[in-house]
């Protein structure tokens, strides 16, 4: 009896063993099923999680902007404040500046007076003699028909040393020119020289007169074949007695030099006639009636 006790409860927990086994057969299906459903309950729910924090993103996004403005606003009020301090405080240095940099004028103004003192000390004696140069001159005053002409003692371009008290008893031509080998000057000396031998008939002696020297006297002479005589007067001091030495004024410029003029003197050394200013064409022979007329 006991042994069929015991078969009882044996089989009895074998029955029990195999309920149990069989709902734990039946329960791991369900098992993966409600893991499956959890798993898709998640993923929505992950969508959505990482939805909201977009939309969230995109709404703070938007109210942004309107708290920014404002942001920027109170930061540029505190600039606005500050900046006054600072320029209120720029213009305390600026001043301390100059009162620093004073004394440095008073040590240029000291060093330059040293330095302009030498040239206002140097002399100018230019300014004398150009005032002299450009004030108007006296026109010299010629002389006069009836005047004893001024005596003279030069050299000529052949070498011999020329007088008016050497030319005694014989009528003189002196004709006063510029310069040498000049288109005017070459003109009146040739003409002189082709009336020469009507001159010498005459018993008239014609002399040119300039301020070249003895050599350019013989270069124009030789250049030009001229057989007047040619004297040089290199000091002026001539020219000077006979008021031909003048000043002109050329294309707006002034200088001295010589005023072109003929004296006929007489044998006793009267002067009969003056040519000022002469032109030179025709001059030759107007000279040559005069002293045919002597």
């Amino acid at each position: 009896m006991a042994k069929a006790v015991k078969a009882k409860k044996s089989g009895v927990k074998k029955a029990k063993a195999k309920k149990t086994t069989k709902a734990a057969a039946g329960k791991k299906p369900a098992g993966k099923a409600a893991k499956k459903t959890v798993k898709k309950a998640k993923k929505p729910a992950a969508k959505a999680a990482k939805k909201a924090p977009a939309k969230k993103k995109a709404a703070a996004a938007k109210k942004a902007p309107a708290k920014k403005p404002a942001a920027k606003k109170k930061a540029a009020v505190k600039k606005a404040t500050k900046a006054p301090k600072k320029a209120a405080a720029k213009p305390k240095k600026a001043a301390a500046k100059p009162n620093k940099a004073a004394p440095k004028p008073t040590k240029t103004a000291a060093k330059r007076p040293a330095k302009v003192a030498a040239p206002k000390a140097a002399p100018t004696p230019v300014a004398v003699p150009q005032m002299a140069a450009t004030a108007p001159v006296p026109a010299p005053k010629l002389p006069a028909v009836g005047d004893r002409a001024p005596d003279f003692l030069l050299p000529a371009d052949d070498g011999a040393m020329v007088s008016l008290a050497g030319l005694s008893g014989k009528k003189v031509v002196l004709y006063f020119y510029p310069k040498d080998d000049t288109p005017g000057c070459t003109i009146e000396a040739l003409a002189f020289t082709a009336q020469k031998a009507a001159f010498d008939a005459a018993g008239a002696v014609v002399l040119g007169v300039s301020k070249d020297s003895v050599a350019d006297h013989c270069k124009f002479r030789d250049k030009h074949n001229l057989t007047v005589r040619l004297i040089s007067d290199e000091n002026g001091e001539m020219l000077k007695k006979y008021g031909v030495w003048v000043e002109k004024n050329l294309y707006g410029r002034t200088y001295m030099g010589i005023e072109r003029t003929t004296f006929l003197i007489d044998g006793s050394g009267v002067i009969r006639k003056v040519w000022p200013k002469v032109k030179v064409e025709g001059h030759a022979e107007d000279v040559l009636s005069a002293v045919k007329a002597l």
